[in-house]
This record gives structure tokens, C-alpha cells and sequence, in this order.
């Protein structure tokens, strides 16, 4: 393991270079020379040209789509940087990918979530740095150290900062999945609470049944931690608009926003999709509804606590 004095170091793959260049400026570093590109045959080589022996290194790499590409940059960097004797690594992962599949719900089902704990802890790394799992019981397959750092206070101060009062808000949940999220952002802007009951009648299709709460002529935020196809949000928004909001707002930490998305996006009733950069957005997917928050500072500030033997709980207090 490091020594007390050791070097910090960052690293990033393919992923999301914007946000790790942003967290390095954070910390007042530049990005590890590493190269990460493909051989004639599509297979992943990672060239490391830093010295890293007995660094504390952290890899910066969302394992968003391509997912299994991402992944696999991932792995095979944290093994290189393990074989050139890195005091120790630590996978930062602002989006998490297969978190959705974190337990059985059929016969037969893979639990993912817990074969990509187990590959990153295969792979050498010695503790795991991410933000809003979609799932928190995911912590649990780690036998390293994990540190999870939510969102919210971000998403809370930038409507704090927008409207100032917020006493004609709601806070809405989209599906029963979402109320403790939803509940806590309520708590923190000190707005009541709204839940849509919906039913799935299969994946990436969502049905509105019923709005519980009130929120006729109020104004409305959806409150959820991705949001993909944007099927539930988009629904939720246009029922909540049918049904008497008087304006429509969302927001997320993960913007995956997968396959209709962003058309659907533009045609609901959201006037505004506020989300965190976990995942990089081409340029297509940057539409005027769309506003962006960095991460890049709570990530370098916890970075530093890690560095540090400090407490990464603190940020939230």
C-alpha cells in the first residue's frame, strides 16, 4: 500500500476526458501521460508512460455507453497501473453501469452489478470512488472500500440559487422506486411531496396510474437519479401538466439518455432537464432544455479527503 507521503496521481480513459481534466485543474494536477487506445483488431492496449510506484493513482472513467468498451478500458488500466506497483488505485466511476441489474427478479437472471464489483476488485483496485448508485445495497458487493457521493446538494443549490422561494413547489417522485430520493430533496428545499404510481408493462415502457399529493397550480419538480429512455419522466411530466402544474421541471445525476430520448424530451411538458456530468453528452444530446452541473469539484474534494485519510461523510454534512 502507498506510504504516507505518496504521490497523488490521475489517470483517465476514454470515457469522459472533459471531467477528468476538470478534476485534475480541481486539484491543481495534471492528468497521468497515459495512452488508451486499440489494436488492429479492436482489443484494448493502455500504454502508462508516468512513473506510479507507490503513487495513490484514480482513475477517472464512467462506464456509460459504449459500456462494455468503457469497462474493459477500465480494467485493463487499473491492471496495468497494478503491475507497475501503484501504492494504490482508486476506480473513480461518476456513473456506474449495470447497476440496474442488482438482484434476481426472474429465474435465471445475472446479478451484474455484482460481476462488475467483483472484476474491478479482480483487476487490482484497492477501493472504488462513485456517485448516485442506482442501487446503494451495490456498496455491499465491494470488498473494498467504497465511497458514495450523491448528487443532490448540487441539484438543491442550483434551484435555491434560481427561484429563491420555493413556496409554490412540489417535489414529485416518477415511480415508487424514486420516493426516498424525492423525499429527501423535499426535505432540503423544505417543499412537500408528490408520488406518481405508475405501472411497467414492460421495459422502457411506462404508464401513468395516479398522482398521489397535490399539485394542482403548483409548480412541479421531478426528482430521479438517471434517467435513460425518458419514457417515466417525459410521461410523468405531461400527466402532472394534464392533471394542473402550472410548469414542469426535472432533473437527475445521470443523464444516460439512451435510444428516443432526446426527442421525447423536446415534446414533453419539461420546461427545464437539469442533470449532473457524470456522462459525457455529445453534441447532438445538448439541447436548450437540457442544463449541465459539474461534478468535477465534490469528486476532486473527495479525492483529496481520500488522498488524505480524511473523511469523504463530511462533504455532506
Amino acid at each position: 500500500m502507498r506510504s504516507a507521503n505518496s504521490e497523488i496521481k490521475i489517470f483517465s480513459c476514454n470515457a469522459h476526458h472533459e471531467l477528468a481534466e476538470e478534476i485534475a485543474k480541481e486539484l491543481g494536477l495534471k492528468l497521468g501521460n497515459a495512452e488508451v487506445g486499440r489494436f488492429s483488431d479492436g482489443e484494448i492496449s493502455v500504454r502508462i508512460d508516468d512513473k506510479v510506484r507507490g503513487a495513490d493513482v484514480f482513475i477517472i472513467q464512467p462506464t456509460s455507453a459504449p459500456v462494455n468498451e468503457n469497462l474493459m478500458e477500465l480494467l485493463i488500466m487499473i491492471d496495468g497501473l497494478r503491475r507497475a506497483s501503484a501504492g494504490r488505485i482508486t476506480a473513480v466511476i461518476p456513473y456506474y453501469g449495470y447497476a440496474r441489474q442488482d438482484r434476481k427478479t426472474r429465474a435465471r437472471d445475472p446479478i451484474s452489478a455484482r460481476l462488475v464489483a467483483d472484476l474491478i476488485q479482480t483487476a487490482g483496485a484497492h477501493r472504488v470512488l462513485v456517485m448516485d448508485l442506482h442501487c446503494a445495497q451495490i456498496q455491499g458487493f465491494f470488498n473494498i472500500p467504497v465511497d458514495h457521493l450523491v448528487g443532490m446538494p448540487l441539484l438543491t443549490r442550483y434551484y435555491t440559487e434560481k427561484f429563491g422561494s420555493l413556496e409554490d413547489f412540489v417535489a414529485v417522485s416518477p415511480d415508487l422506486g424514486s420516493v426516498g430520493r424525492a423525499r429527501s430533496f423535499a426535505t432540503k428545499l423544505d417543499i412537500p411531496l408528490a408520488i406518481i404510481d405508475k405501472r411497467r408493462p414492460k421495459a422502457n415502457v411506462s404508464e401513468i396510474m395516479n398522482i398521489i399529493g397535490n399539485i394542482e397550480g403548483k409548480r412541479v419538480i421531478l426528482v430521479d437519479d438517471m434517467i435513460d429512455t425518458a419514457g417515466t419522466i417525459t410521461n410523468a411530466a405531461n400527466a402532472l401538466k394534464e392533471r394542473g402544474a402550472t410548469e414542469v421541471y426535472a432533473c437527475c445525476t445521470h443523464a444516460v439518455l439512451s435510444g428516443p430520448a432526446i426527442e421525447r424530451i423536446e415534446a414533453s411538458a419539461i420546461s427545464e432537464l437539469v442533470v449532473l456530468n457524470t456522462i459525457k453528452l455529445s453534441k447532438e444530446k445538448r439541447i436548450s432544455k437540457l442544463k449541465e452541473i459539474s461534478v468535477a469539484p465534490i469528486m476532486a474534494d473527495a479525492i483529496h479527503r481520500i488522498h488524505e485519510d480524511l473523511s469523504v461523510s463530511k462533504l455532506f454534512d
